[in-house]
């Protein structure tokens, strides 16, 4: 398999060409789009809880008719198979609905960062060629690029709220090919880039992790991170409901809130950002919460210290604390910690899923032996196909079958990933990817700056925070606050440099690139 460098395949005849209905008519078609599965739990188990939000309890039989009308209401807006459907929401019951209601009609859903600035948020809609925009009334001020419609607090409890007199709308089929949703990331470039994920990629993703997660329709998931990130929406995510599980939503997160969560509803896993994890662990009233119910939390995003598995484990006294690796190209969730192998394996993210192949492979695509650090390559059915329309970057992230993910790190013996570096510069701050290039094109508008590395250093609260390192133009002056205050006008605040470090030069290797890991190892020394 080494070596084995073939031009990836055009992914544009599949997912550009006039949307869903286009391209190839004989592909089989079927009921596989996410309204198929609540819609068969609302036909066996009606009553069965599904959701729950701001106190409400949505039954499947509730869920599956709110889906229907809120997709005849998307249908009364434009939107037809194939059709973009963006949104810049919070989380809420009525996001979920969207997420099926969209999925309904063959349409595309399209999450987007809430965090994100106004300009940000318009060229991902552009971009994207999104039809609709919708988004939560406190953040209307951040909508830009296409047909917005808002939602007061009483339609984020259920956007059929909205709909009116219109219709139900009958249910499209869909093919295991189809885009389903789009995901912008950040990279190395200036701009995200999107994401494609379709049908087969998150179908292999729920049957991967309902193997390694044992998912069930006992499954009782706490959702306290962001919908528009794979880690909540993905990990496990809504592959709980295609089981018949329960899903309890929070709008936020606060510590302890989401400890009342797990102790009221008996929740039995989550997923926590690291910085989440840290949050409840030191949280001045958790002992007043019965947390017992919890049996497993994903976690992950940054090697784990023996420290913090230890602390969790000390206070969630009947869960396992996973430490796990995943991409938005792979719908989250490509490794997960053995049981019981968490100290023995310290620093590890676990072994490969079902569906998955990990290989290490060198900058010419060779594939380098056990213990050995490379760039980290994966293969299955559950990885994106490319990013929309842009077929050279696409190529660019591919050896063949195998997706480059832009990591280093290396497989021991017995296959467990270890990470040892990021070769995107990509900064991890409160579980949000930051790219390293995007603020620095950001800082180089500004005149008085001749030259910027940003960097990502460790962080206590936030797993690594920004740090702008500048030389500056000759004769000129920068403060933080004149730096923060350009940035802030341009970017999501948690990309915004943290702290402002001036030096005459930037260290360079031969080829004239500037050595970010001399800069991190300087400043962490400094520190």
């Amino acid at each position: 398999m080494g070596g084995d460098v073939k031009p990836k395949m055009n992914y544009e005849s599949e997912f550009t060409k006039g949307g869903n209905e286009a391209g190839n008519r004989s592909k089989t078609r079927a009921m596989i789009n996410l309204s198929s599965f609540i819609a068969f739990h609302a036909r066996r188990s009606p009553d069965r809880p599904a959701l729950k939000y701001r106190g409400e309890q949505i039954s499947y039989a509730v869920f599956d008719r709110r889906i229907r009308k809120a997709a005849g209401w998307l249908t009364a807006q434009g939107i037809g198979a194939g059709d973009v459907v963006a949104v810049l929401m919070k989380n809420s019951a009525a996001f979920l609905e969207l997420v099926f209601a969209t999925s309904h009609l063959c349409a595309v859903f399209l999450p987007i960062n809430f965090r994100l600035s106004r300009d940000e948020v318009g060229y991902i809609t552009d971009n994207a060629g999104a039809r609709l925009l919708v988004v939560d009334e406190e953040l209307a001020a951040h909508a830009a690029g296409t047909k917005i419609v808002v939602l007061n607090e009483a339609a984020q409890g259920s956007v059929t709220r909205l709909a009116g007199d219109a219709p139900a709308a009958p249910m499209h089929l869909c093919a295991p090919s189809d885009l389903m949703r789009l995901m912008y990331t950040s990279g190395t470039t200036d701009r995200p880039k999107g994401v494609m994920l379709s049908y087969d990629n998150f179908y292999w993703k729920s049957a991967d992790q309902t193997i390694a997660l044992s998912l069930g329709a006992g499954t009782r998931l706490l959702v306290v991170g962001p919908l528009y990130h794979v880690g909540a929406l993905d990990l496990p995510g809504i592959a709980v409901l295609w089981h018949g599980g329960f899903i309890r939503i929070e709008r936020n997160f606060e510590p302890e809130a989401a400890l009342a969560a797990i102790a009221e509803d008996k929740l039995n896993a989550a997923w926590f950002a690291p910085v989440m994890t840290t949050a409840m662990l030191t949280c001045p009233t958790r002992d007043r919460y019965d947390v017992s119910s919890l049996l497993w939390a994903i976690g992950g995003g940054e090697k784990t210290p023996e420290l913090r598995i230890r602390a969790f484990s000390d206070y969630f006294r009947n869960a396992r604390y996973i430490d796990a690796y995943g991409l938005t190209e792979t719908v989250g969730g490509d490794t997960f910690m053995d049981a019981g192998r968490e100290i023995e394996k310290i620093g590890s993210t676990g072994r490969a899923i079902a569906h998955v192949e990990i290989e290490i492979r060198d900058e010419n695509g060779r594939t380098l032996p056990p213990n050995v650090n490379g760039e980290i390559c994966l293969r299955g059915p559950k990885i994106t196909r490319g990013y929309w329309k842009d077929p050279d970057k696409t190529a660019a992230a591919f050896f063949g079958d195998w997706f480059r993910s832009g990591d280093i790190g290396y497989l021991d013996d017995e296959g467990f990933l270890y990470l040892t570096d990021r070769k995107k510069d990509m900064i991890i701050s409160g579980g949000e990817n930051i790219a390293s290039s995007e603020v620095e094109r950001v800082i180089y508008d500004l005149p008085e700056v001749r030259e910027v590395a940003v960097i990502g250093l460790r962080d206590a609260r936030w797993g690594e925070r920004p740090v702008a390192i500048v030389v500056l133009a000759e004769g000129a002056n920068l403060e933080l606050t004149a730096l923060t205050e350009h940035c802030r006008a341009r970017l999501a605040g948690f990309k915004v440099p943290k702290q402002l470090v001036i030096r005459d030069t930037l260290p360079r290797n031969p080829s004239g690139k500037i050595l970010k890991r001399v800069l991190r190892a300087e400043l962490e020394t400094v520190a």
